[in-house]
């Protein structure tokens, strides 16, 4: 008698929704999109300092630059899902309607982030309101914030949205089921919010190191590339929360550790020459 064996993925195996070839192309096509969000985020780092607080933008500008920031850091990394899901509306419609719908996913995905990013822009104020009156206190900020982030990397959640998103197959199955109006925005948010939920620990690094740090910024989409597709990947969410628990102790006494967190200083005054 022939004996059939299913497989089921498991939490050190991120779920398999296409084929190698296919994922590739997904990669691929993530990767484009991508790309001019680098740039533009890039270009805007040049003209922007490093300092504490929101960097003099107001709220609109900065939630721009920040949505922009997210589309260049965590669009390689979602590309299974969202091409999976691409297809899954490709085979129920055409034309404009397939684009629309391709777009109210992926505005409901940005959508989640651009809530975090108000969150984010009122820690950054709130950062920068406390290190002008205090410059002593940015080192004990960027410890807190390397300290939580290692910490969280630890926690229930991170280990339940981790869990979606390296095996989403379930959540795809059951987003058939939503109801017609708005589905693909409200499936987009909906794995959003899981992305979120990943990935605001490795976020919050970004008060210390800074906001406009290129580098930091692709190592942290170097990161969570690895956590949620690399098959060991929840061992590398620990490694990565260690190290971010050794940086909180170094930060209060290893001033590159938080250039971020740094005020600026004043320009000489050549008459003082």
């Amino acid at each position: 008698m022939l004996h059939v064996r299913i497989v089921v993925p498991t939490p050190t195996q991120p779920g398999v929704l296409l084929l190698r070839r296919d994922l590739a192309i997904a990669w691929i096509l993530m990767a484009l999109l991508a790309a001019p969000a680098w740039v533009l985020t890039v270009a805007q780092a040049r003209d922007t300092s490093m300092e504490p607080g929101t960097m003099g933008l107001a709220l609109p500008l900065f939630l721009l630059l920040w949505v922009t920031m997210m589309v260049a850091m965590m669009f390689p990394s979602v590309a299974p899902v969202a091409i999976t899901w691409a297809r899954a509306i490709g085979r129920q419609s055409a034309g404009t309607a397939r684009a629309a719908r391709i777009a109210q996913f992926a505005g409901g995905y940005l959508l989640a982030w651009t809530v975090f990013g108000l969150f984010a822009y009122g820690v950054l104020a709130a950062t920068g309101w406390l290190v002008d009156r205090n410059p002593e206190a940015g080192r004990w900020l960027g410890a807190a914030a390397f300290l939580l982030a290692g910490l969280y990397q630890f926690g229930p959640l991170k280990r339940v949205c981790l869990l979606h998103c390296r095996n989403p197959l379930s959540h795809l199955m059951r987003y058939a089921h939503f109801r017609p109006w708005a589905r693909d925005l409200r499936v987009g948010a909906h794995h959003g919010l899981y992305c979120v939920g990943c990935c605001w620990g490795l976020m919050i690094v970004l008060v210390p190191l800074g906001v406009m740090n290129v580098a930091a910024m692709a190592g942290l989409a170097a990161v969570i590339f690895l956590e949620k597709l690399w098959r060991h990947g929840p061992l590398f969410t620990w490694a990565v929360g260690v190290t971010f628990l050794v940086l909180g102790v170094l930060a209060p006494f290893q001033d590159w550790l938080l250039p971020g967190l740094q005020m600026s200083e004043p320009p000489a005054n050549p008459m003082m020459h």
